[in-house]
C-alpha cells in the first residue's frame, strides 16, 4: 500500500491544531490509506493515549508513538508483521528523538511545539513500511 505523504502530513498538521498526537497519527494514516474506520471510533481508541497515556507526560509513550503502532495494527492483516513493524516504529522514533516518553519530548507537556513534527516523522516511517 502506498500512501500520499504529502496528503498524509496535511491531514497530521491539520488534525494537531486541535486534536492530540495520538488522534492525530492514528486518524492522518488511516483517513489518507483509506481505512473504513470511523473518525469517531479512531478518536475513542487513540484519545487515552493523549498527553504520555493519560497525561502521564512524564512516564508515558509519546502519543505520535502509539497512534503510529494502533495505525500499524489497522492497516496491515498480517500479525507478525505487525508485531515487527510495531519494533521498527518504536526504534526508529526512539533513535530520532532519543526517548519514546512525552514527558521528556515536551518537557512535561509544558512545550508542545516538538508534536507536530514527531507526527509527522513517525508517520511517514509507517507508509515507508506499508510501502515494503
Amino acid at each position: 500500500m502506498k500512501l500520499d505523504k504529502e496528503m498524509l502530513e496535511e491531514k497530521i498538521r491539520e488534525y494537531r491544531t486541535f486534536l492530540s498526537c495520538s488522534e492525530s497519527t492514528l486518524m492522518g494514516l488511516c483517513e489518507t490509506a483509506e481505512h473504513p474506520i470511523s473518525q469517531e471510533n479512531m478518536r475513542k481508541l487513540a484519545s487515552g493515549f493523549a498527553g504520555g497515556m493519560g497525561g502521564t507526560f512524564d512516564e508515558g509513550t509519546c502519543g505520535a508513538v502509539t497512534g503510529a503502532l494502533m495505525a500499524n495494527g489497522l492497516l496491515n492483516d498480517d500479525i507478525p508483521t505487525i508485531k515487527d513493524n510495531a519494533k521498527v516504529i518504536f526504534n526508529t522514533f526512539k533513535e530520532e528523538y532519543g526517548t519514546v516518553m512525552c514527558g521528556k519530548i515536551t518537557n512535561n507537556g509544558e512545550d508542545k511545539s516538538p508534536c507536530v513534527d514527531c507526527c509527522v516523522f513517525i508517520a511517514n516511517k509507517v507508509a515507508d513500511l506499508l510501502d515494503d
